[in-house]
Protein backbone atom coordinates (compact mmCIF):
# COMPACT_ATOMS: atom_id res chain seq x y z
CA UNK A 1 0.00 0.00 0.00
CA UNK A 2 1.02 3.71 -0.32
CA UNK A 3 0.55 5.95 2.52
CA UNK A 4 0.78 9.49 1.02
CA UNK A 5 0.57 12.60 2.99
CA UNK A 6 -1.80 14.30 1.01
CA UNK A 7 -1.98 17.88 3.14
CA UNK A 8 -0.53 19.28 5.94
CA UNK A 9 -0.78 22.07 7.96
CA UNK A 10 1.43 23.96 10.92
CA UNK A 11 4.13 22.29 12.26
CA UNK A 12 4.32 18.28 11.04
CA UNK A 13 7.08 15.46 11.16
CA UNK A 14 7.03 15.22 6.88
CA UNK A 15 5.28 17.46 4.35
CA UNK A 16 2.58 17.28 1.90
CA UNK A 17 3.50 14.96 -1.22
CA UNK A 18 5.86 12.34 1.68
CA UNK A 19 5.29 8.78 0.31
CA UNK A 20 5.58 4.96 2.21
CA UNK A 21 5.32 1.90 0.74
CA UNK A 22 3.54 -0.56 3.19
CA UNK A 23 3.55 -4.19 2.57
CA UNK A 24 2.77 -7.19 4.76
CA UNK A 25 6.30 -7.47 6.37
CA UNK A 26 8.37 -4.44 5.39
CA UNK A 27 8.22 -0.62 5.18
CA UNK A 28 10.04 1.32 2.41
CA UNK A 29 10.05 5.62 3.29
CA UNK A 30 8.75 7.38 6.49
CA UNK A 31 6.16 9.65 6.73
CA UNK A 32 7.84 11.04 9.93
CA UNK A 33 7.78 8.27 12.48
CA UNK A 34 6.51 8.19 15.72
CA UNK A 35 3.09 7.21 16.83
CA UNK A 36 1.38 8.54 13.73
CA UNK A 37 3.23 6.48 11.57
CA UNK A 38 2.60 3.44 13.72
CA UNK A 39 -0.97 3.87 13.38
CA UNK A 40 -0.65 4.83 9.43
CA UNK A 41 1.19 1.17 9.18
CA UNK A 42 -1.63 -0.76 10.95
CA UNK A 43 -4.13 0.58 8.54
CA UNK A 44 -2.50 -0.03 5.52
CA UNK A 45 -1.60 -3.31 6.42
CA UNK A 46 -5.41 -3.91 7.49
CA UNK A 47 -6.26 -2.81 4.26
CA UNK A 48 -3.63 -5.44 2.74
CA UNK A 49 -4.76 -8.33 4.53
CA UNK A 50 -9.08 -7.57 3.71
CA UNK A 51 -7.92 -7.03 0.14
CA UNK A 52 -9.64 -3.87 0.44
CA UNK A 53 -8.65 -1.51 -2.86
CA UNK A 54 -10.19 1.47 -2.31
CA UNK A 55 -8.69 4.78 -1.13
CA UNK A 56 -8.62 5.95 2.43
CA UNK A 57 -8.28 9.28 3.06
CA UNK A 58 -7.87 10.09 7.17
CA UNK A 59 -7.13 13.51 8.81
CA UNK A 60 -5.17 13.64 11.70
CA UNK A 61 -4.50 16.97 14.57
CA UNK A 62 -1.37 15.40 15.64
CA UNK A 63 -1.73 17.00 19.21
CA UNK A 64 -5.79 16.00 20.59
CA UNK A 65 -5.54 12.77 18.35
CA UNK A 66 -2.03 10.94 19.21
CA UNK A 67 -0.69 13.36 21.83
CA UNK A 68 2.35 14.57 19.59
CA UNK A 69 4.04 17.84 20.39
CA UNK A 70 4.72 18.67 16.89
CA UNK A 71 0.40 20.30 17.08
CA UNK A 72 0.37 20.63 13.25
CA UNK A 73 -2.38 18.72 11.01
CA UNK A 74 -2.31 16.38 8.08
CA UNK A 75 -4.49 14.30 5.84
CA UNK A 76 -2.99 10.65 5.23
CA UNK A 77 -4.41 9.17 2.08
CA UNK A 78 -3.90 5.07 1.99
CA UNK A 79 -4.37 3.69 -1.46
CA UNK A 80 -2.72 0.24 -3.41
CA UNK A 81 -0.30 0.77 -5.60
CA UNK A 82 -0.86 0.56 -9.09
CA UNK A 83 0.33 0.79 -12.56
CA UNK A 84 -1.89 4.14 -12.92
CA UNK A 85 -0.08 5.64 -9.16
CA UNK A 86 3.04 3.92 -10.75
CA UNK A 87 2.55 6.06 -14.08
CA UNK A 88 2.04 9.24 -11.98
CA UNK A 89 4.99 8.72 -9.26
CA UNK A 90 7.70 11.76 -9.75
CA UNK A 91 10.77 11.18 -8.08
CA UNK A 92 11.73 14.44 -5.83
CA UNK A 93 14.87 16.13 -6.95
CA UNK A 94 17.70 14.79 -5.38
CA UNK A 95 19.00 17.07 -1.77
CA UNK A 96 22.71 17.56 -3.53
CA UNK A 97 24.81 15.60 -6.77
CA UNK A 98 28.24 15.09 -4.97
CA UNK A 99 31.32 14.01 -6.59
CA UNK A 100 33.48 12.60 -3.61
CA UNK A 101 37.28 12.26 -5.11
CA UNK A 102 39.16 9.75 -2.70
CA UNK A 103 37.88 6.09 -1.22
CA UNK A 104 41.09 6.42 1.79
CA UNK A 105 39.76 6.40 5.25
CA UNK A 106 38.07 9.63 5.42
CA UNK A 107 35.94 9.32 2.01
CA UNK A 108 34.92 5.61 3.11
CA UNK A 109 33.92 6.98 6.03
CA UNK A 110 31.82 10.25 4.98
CA UNK A 111 29.85 7.55 2.43
CA UNK A 112 28.94 5.29 4.83
CA UNK A 113 27.09 8.13 6.73
CA UNK A 114 26.15 9.47 2.86
CA UNK A 115 24.82 5.88 2.50
CA UNK A 116 21.63 6.21 4.59
CA UNK A 117 20.78 9.96 3.22
CA UNK A 118 19.21 8.22 0.62
CA UNK A 119 17.64 11.41 -1.22
CA UNK A 120 21.21 13.06 -2.67
CA UNK A 121 22.97 11.48 -5.39
CA UNK A 122 27.00 10.58 -4.95
CA UNK A 123 29.54 9.53 -7.78
CA UNK A 124 32.37 7.96 -5.38
CA UNK A 125 35.61 8.27 -7.56
CA UNK A 126 39.11 6.58 -7.49
CA UNK A 127 41.50 5.66 -9.55
CA UNK A 128 42.41 3.01 -7.61
CA UNK A 129 39.92 0.22 -7.68
CA UNK A 130 41.98 -1.65 -4.94
CA UNK A 131 40.56 1.10 -2.47
CA UNK A 132 37.09 1.03 -2.62
CA UNK A 133 35.73 -1.29 0.15
CA UNK A 134 34.08 -4.47 -0.65
CA UNK A 135 30.00 -5.26 -0.18
CA UNK A 136 27.20 -3.33 -1.39
CA UNK A 137 26.38 0.10 -1.74
CA UNK A 138 22.88 1.86 -2.04
CA UNK A 139 21.66 2.29 -5.70
CA UNK A 140 21.80 6.27 -4.65
CA UNK A 141 26.17 5.70 -4.42
CA UNK A 142 28.11 5.45 -7.35
CA UNK A 143 31.57 3.65 -7.45
CA UNK A 144 33.74 4.91 -10.49
CA UNK A 145 37.02 3.80 -10.99
CA UNK A 146 38.54 5.82 -13.96
CA UNK A 147 41.69 7.64 -14.91
CA UNK A 148 41.96 10.42 -15.04
CA UNK A 149 39.88 10.99 -12.50
CA UNK A 150 39.75 14.92 -13.09
CA UNK A 151 37.91 14.00 -16.44
CA UNK A 152 34.62 13.50 -14.25
CA UNK A 153 34.46 17.34 -13.18
CA UNK A 154 32.83 17.73 -16.54
CA UNK A 155 30.46 15.05 -16.03
CA UNK A 156 28.60 16.67 -13.15
CA UNK A 157 25.65 18.31 -13.56
CA UNK A 158 25.68 22.30 -13.20
CA UNK A 159 25.07 23.44 -9.20
CA UNK A 160 26.81 19.80 -8.62
CA UNK A 161 28.85 19.56 -4.88
CA UNK A 162 32.42 18.31 -4.80
CA UNK A 163 34.66 16.71 -2.06
CA UNK A 164 38.44 16.68 -2.74
CA UNK A 165 40.20 14.29 -0.28
CA UNK A 166 42.56 12.08 -2.57
CA UNK A 167 45.53 10.50 -1.92
CA UNK A 168 47.75 12.86 -3.56
CA UNK A 169 48.15 16.74 -3.31
CA UNK A 170 49.15 17.04 -6.89
CA UNK A 171 45.97 14.88 -8.17
CA UNK A 172 43.88 16.95 -5.45
CA UNK A 173 45.33 20.46 -7.20
CA UNK A 174 44.31 18.93 -10.76
CA UNK A 175 40.69 18.21 -9.43
CA UNK A 176 40.23 21.17 -7.76
CA UNK A 177 41.85 23.37 -10.73
CA UNK A 178 38.92 21.59 -13.09
CA UNK A 179 36.51 22.29 -10.79
CA UNK A 180 37.43 26.49 -9.91
CA UNK A 181 37.69 26.42 -14.21
CA UNK A 182 34.27 25.27 -14.83
CA UNK A 183 33.13 27.36 -11.85
CA UNK A 184 29.16 26.30 -11.56
CA UNK A 185 29.37 24.31 -8.35
CA UNK A 186 27.44 25.02 -5.76
CA UNK A 187 29.95 23.93 -2.95
CA UNK A 188 33.77 22.58 -3.27
CA UNK A 189 35.23 20.90 -0.58
CA UNK A 190 39.46 20.14 -0.16
CA UNK A 191 40.68 18.25 2.57
CA UNK A 192 43.31 19.70 4.43
CA UNK A 193 44.77 22.30 6.48
CA UNK A 194 45.03 26.23 6.17
CA UNK A 195 48.73 25.66 5.41
CA UNK A 196 48.11 23.71 2.24
CA UNK A 197 45.19 26.07 1.37
CA UNK A 198 47.23 28.98 1.45
CA UNK A 199 49.67 26.57 -0.82
CA UNK A 200 47.00 25.66 -3.41
CA UNK A 201 45.35 29.40 -3.51
CA UNK A 202 49.36 30.53 -4.25
CA UNK A 203 48.92 27.91 -7.20
CA UNK A 204 45.54 29.20 -8.59
CA UNK A 205 46.26 32.37 -8.60
CA UNK A 206 49.64 32.04 -10.29
CA UNK A 207 47.28 29.74 -13.32
CA UNK A 208 44.51 32.79 -13.64
CA UNK A 209 41.76 31.42 -11.77
CA UNK A 210 39.10 34.34 -10.95
CA UNK A 211 40.04 34.89 -7.39
CA UNK A 212 35.78 35.06 -6.81
CA UNK A 213 36.25 31.67 -7.43
CA UNK A 214 38.94 30.77 -5.23
CA UNK A 215 37.54 32.48 -2.44
CA UNK A 216 34.41 30.27 -2.84
CA UNK A 217 36.28 26.85 -2.27
CA UNK A 218 35.95 25.15 1.55
CA UNK A 219 39.52 24.36 2.95
CA UNK A 220 39.41 23.13 5.91
CA UNK A 221 35.79 20.88 5.17
CA UNK A 222 33.60 20.88 7.78
CA UNK A 223 31.39 22.48 10.10
CA UNK A 224 33.75 24.14 12.77
CA UNK A 225 33.89 23.51 16.30
CA UNK A 226 34.05 19.70 15.98
CA UNK A 227 37.44 18.71 17.48
CA UNK A 228 39.08 15.10 16.31
CA UNK A 229 40.89 14.14 13.51
CA UNK A 230 39.82 10.59 13.44
CA UNK A 231 37.96 9.73 10.09
CA UNK A 232 34.58 9.55 11.56
CA UNK A 233 34.80 12.48 13.52
CA UNK A 234 36.22 14.34 10.18
CA UNK A 235 33.03 12.64 8.23
CA UNK A 236 30.33 13.67 10.90
CA UNK A 237 31.81 17.16 10.35
CA UNK A 238 31.87 17.19 6.58
CA UNK A 239 28.59 15.64 6.02
CA UNK A 240 26.94 18.20 8.19
CA UNK A 241 28.52 21.19 6.08
CA UNK A 242 26.84 19.13 3.08
CA UNK A 243 23.76 19.71 4.35
CA UNK A 244 23.90 22.92 5.71
CA UNK A 245 24.50 23.79 1.72
CA UNK A 246 20.81 23.56 1.08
Amino acid sequence: MDVQVLSHRGSVPRESGTHMLVTHDAVHGTIGGGHLELKAIAHARRCLAAGDPGIHDEHYALGPSLGQCCGGALTLRTQPVDAALLAGWVEPAPRFFLQLYGAGHVGRAIVGLLAGIDDCKVQWIDERESEFPDGWLPPHVERLCVEPVEAEVAQAPAGAYYLVLTHSHDLDLRITEAILRRGDFAYLGLIGSRTKRERFVHRFEERGIAADRIARMTCPIGVPGIAGKEPAVIAVAVVAQLLQQG
